[in-house]
């Protein structure tokens, strides 16, 4: 979507707006280093997607290493892991490893898509379920080569969130930097119950199929969490960790700030600067996001 400098800024003065009538004048920023990343598959993902083609599970540790070592600086963990040909990170196949880890600390489960047995059995060791929520068939095809519906990726939502805390992750840009159904997502969660919203931004990556690809401009993006703002004026909206870095990351934060987002993870030294001439107060964490 692309739009005027005059109707971005008119568009998050009233989300800015918003946010003020909603929420307190504090923002909190993340630096998730005591969240131990661990993936059940090691680096091993069958759909090798468009735009992680597995690359990011090498950035984690395998669950075995997590359970074999002292429990160092981490106080919690994010579980993920590749997803098999049907769109679900395999994680009942590691049930007792998982529920030991779950013992060590709280859990942020990336399930992928999951049945309703599925949701209740993972309830049980979860403290909240990260789950990527797309309202576009074309991109969920085009990115996770899925014969899988955006009523799979709702159904699986109402599952999740029937037994236990989820938080819907949208990746603006999603499919090759292209925004294609986010704001249909957007509109979907509308008649949903949600407690937060995390916003992600596409980043292309070498290694994968759109590693040529460009990401959202900023202001695209920006533009789209202040819809989220307006659309949900008292739900907190997140910024998290997934999205381009250097000067696009200083533009987006301060942009994100204004259009009324609740939490950024890793903010740009702008965004402090940003948040300091809004007037609101920065509070520090050190888990993710979600927790």
């Amino acid at each position: 979507m692309k739009t005027t400098e005059q109707e971005l800024n008119k568009l998050l003065d009233k989300a800015w707006e918003t946010r003020k009538l909603f929420f307190p004048d504090q923002v909190e920023f993340s630096a998730p280093n005591r969240t131990l990343s661990v993936s059940v598959t090691g680096s091993s993902c069958s759909l090798k997607c468009g735009h992680c083609n597995g690359i990011y599970l090498q950035n984690m540790v395998t669950l075995e290493k997590a359970l074999g070592s002292k429990r160092g600086r981490e106080r919690s963990y994010l579980v993920s892991g590749g997803s098999d040909e049907q769109g679900r990170v395999p994680l009942l196949e590691k049930w007792a490893e998982l529920k030991e880890l779950a013992a060590r600390g709280p859990l942020n489960l990336h399930t992928g898509l999951v049945t309703e047995y599925e949701a209740q059995r993972l309830a049980k060791i979860a403290r909240v379920v990260s789950f990527d929520f797309l309202g576009d068939n074309e991109t969920i095809a085009a990115v996770y080569g899925l014969s899988a519906t955006v009523d799979d990726y709702l159904a699986s939502y109402r599952y999740l969130q029937k037994y236990t805390s989820v938080i819907p992750h949208i990746c603006i840009g999603l499919n090759a930097g292209v925004i294609k159904g986010e704001y249909d997502a957007l509109h979907l969660l509308k008649g949903e119950a949600v407690e937060a919203i995390s916003m992600i931004v596409f980043r292309p990556t070498a290694g994968t199929d759109f590693s040529g690809s460009e990401a959202p401009l900023p202001e695209e993006a920006a533009f789209f969490i202040a819809t989220a703002r307006l659309m949900f004026p008292r739900i907190p909206i997140y910024l998290g960790c997934m999205r381009p870095g250097g000067r696009y990351r200083e533009k987006l934060d301060s942009l994100a700030l204004k259009a009324g987002v609740n939490k950024i993870v890793l903010p740009a030294p702008a965004a402090r600067r940003k948040a300091e001439d809004l007037g609101l107060e920065i509070s520090i964490s050190e888990e993710c996001c979600s927790l």
